[in-house]
């Protein structure tokens, strides 16, 4: 089996300080540092392009092999931007926009298919690192486990939140989640 270790970006800047791209913040880095303290090693490391993603990899003792353009999970009339929070059973109210067959099913296919290359071509019992977006993690999730009990994995993805997907014969087969830390910020 290979395993791929999915993880929201950290937390970033706030106000005029956020920047471009959304850089992280001190807390940010500090919270990605500890995340990365317990994780790895990974055999490949892939981040969207967004600054945001790169840094938290970096802080978390990564090198990056690759950035990729990934596709939001809000699609505009479909998933508006961080509805999943209000949602109940936010998972498996994605799973059913994705069974409508529309724009948000593309964009989960599509990530999908990125996460299956992130993982693919690295060796057996080895793992990879991706490191995305809130939003476009759970739709990918339910894309790669579209019969699970999507209604007992809780919340959507916080600030370092990930789940370990186990890897074999071409797909997906196991998950587990990772809950971060959100506060207190722990301690560097």
């Amino acid at each position: 089996m290979r395993w791929l270790d999915v993880r929201r970006h950290s937390l970033t800047k706030k106000g005029a300080a956020r920047g471009r791209g959304s850089h992280l913040s001190a807390d940010g880095i500090t919270l990605a540092r500890f995340i990365g303290s317990e994780a790895g090693p990974y055999e490949r490391v892939v981040t969207s392009s967004s600054p945001r993603a790169v840094e938290t990899a970096v802080a978390m003792g990564f090198a990056v092999d690759d950035t990729m353009e990934m596709p939001s999970g809000y699609v505009s009339e479909e998933i508006p931007r961080h509805a999943q929070w209000g949602w109940t059973d936010p998972y498996r109210r994605l799973a059913g926009i994705i069974q409508e067959g529309r724009a948000a099913a593309a964009v989960a296919e599509t990530l999908r298919v990125i996460w299956v290359d992130t993982v693919g071509d690295v060796a057996e019992d080895r793992s990879a690192l991706l490191v995305g977006h809130g939003g476009a993690i759970e739709l990918a999730l339910v894309a790669c486990f579209p019969d699970a009990s999507h209604d007992s994995w809780g919340t959507p993805f916080a600030h370092c939140d990930g789940a370990r997907l186990g890897f074999a014969d071409g797909h997906f087969v196991s998950i587990e989640f990772h809950r971060a830390p959100q506060s207190p910020v722990p301690p560097s």
